[in-house]
């Protein structure tokens, strides 16, 4: 029988081994059970990994493993452990250094092109847990490819902790993309700490979608742009309700020659809910683009939407801009639309589908239409 609340569970082969619960709850994130859509796949549950496997015919083009195991078969490997993150940033990175729980190291060999993503799934099961998972991925020279991170708790969790260390190192040429949905509870407190080093002609893609209400969050991912001609775009959907913190943030230094930057970011905020959305683009280089943007919502006399644009530039020359823009929704375009036939209800539910635009993730249409299904159900709840 599978042992839900052991300090280190027994490892499994396939998510068919997992409880219905667990099963169902990491769908609504993203990952798929079947694997069929899936190139490889990680999970932890807790303290420690289950598994993680290649799909046979993408065997010899990626690997996957719990951080610990390659950290013991790969010496090269502590080149790349805590270079990106400092371990001493603050009592959260600390923490994951000294109570460190695995997490996944990812290579894509150089050349490949991986047709379908490969998942990850971080699942907290259990009460107080406090789970500490440091992730390395590694996408090699003219590689490609997408990674889908799923992070949730049992419905029934009252309080949990998340650490999550993740250091991408985006090669020459190299395209990757991580999209990261969140589905915690309103009784946890997350604190994801990542940074990526992009190279020459590469480009780096993180999206972030967190739809549903958290105790407390705070990130701040930071991207370099240190390669000629390289790209970094940071995009997040963000709801939150009830009492919700969120304190999202992203930092982008544009470094080498020609390299380019987009932020952009769309915020809810109801009830009582706050919500912080901060942007840094940094950068010395004259021949640099960078944009960045923020949309905020806001439901509910209550409710908190802070939006708090940075552009740092030394020299003549640099082209950064930015916009940002809070507010509520205006009621002549709800008469508008009840004047087509629509109910208020059923106009404000129209507009928010429309705020919440999941094209702004360039994703793929199957985990489009997996994001664009959790943006129905917020418009739908609102």
């Amino acid at each position: 029988m599978f042992k839900m609340h052991e300090k280190k569970n027994k490892r499994i082969k396939s998510f068919k081994e997992l409880p219905g619960d667990i099963t169902r709850t990491a769908e609504t994130v993203g990952i798929e059970e079947t694997e069929k859509r899936r190139s490889g796949s990680f999970l932890q549950l807790d303290e420690s990994a289950l598994f993680a496997r290649v799909i046979g015919r993408f065997k010899g083009q990626i690997e996957i493993m719990d951080t610990k195991d390659a950290l013991e078969k790969y010496d090269w490997l502590h080149n790349y452990y805590w270079k990106l993150v400092d371990m001493d940033k603050d009592v959260y990175t600390k923490k994951a250094e000294k109570e460190f729980m695995g997490g996944y190291f990812l290579r894509i060999l150089p050349g490949e092109k991986i047709q379908f993503p490969i998942q990850s799934c971080m699942y907290i099961s259990k009460q107080r847990c406090k789970q500490n998972v440091h992730n390395i991925i590694i996408a090699e020279p003219g590689s490609e490819a997408q990674i889908i991170t799923g992070c949730a708790v049992s419905r029934d969790i009252k309080a949990a902790e998340h650490i999550g260390i993740s250091e991408f190192y985006v090669k020459k040429g190299a395209r990757l993309t991580s999209t990261m949905i969140h589905n915690w509870s309103m009784e946890t407190k997350v604190r994801p700490r990542s940074a990526a080093l992009v190279e020459d002609n590469a480009s780096f893609m993180s999206n972030y979608v967190i739809l549903n209400p958290v105790r407390d969050l705070q990130m701040s991912p930071v991207a370099k742009c240190i390669g000629k001609n390289s790209v970094v775009r940071f995009s997040s959907l963000l709801h939150a309700e009830n009492k919700s913190l969120m304190d999202v943030g992203s930092r982008v230094e544009l470094i080498g020659d020609g390299s380019r930057a987009e932020v952009i970011s769309r915020a809810i905020a109801k009830d009582n809910s706050k919500i912080i959305v901060r942007g840094v683009m940094q950068s010395e280089n004259p021949t640099v683009k960078a944009h960045l943007e923020c949309s905020g919502l806001l439901l509910g006399s209550k409710s908190t939407i802070h939006a708090i644009p940075e552009l740092l530039a030394t020299g003549e020359g640099i082209d950064m801009s930015h916009e940002a823009a809070v507010g509520k929704i205006a009621e002549k375009e709800i008469l508008y639309l009840m004047s087509r036939g629509l109910t208020r209800d059923e106009a404000t539910a129209l507009i928010i589908r429309g705020f919440l635009d999941t094209r702004i993730l360039h994703l793929p249409s199957s985990l489009d239409n997996i994001i664009r299904g959790l943006t129905e159900k917020v418009a739908e709840g609102l």
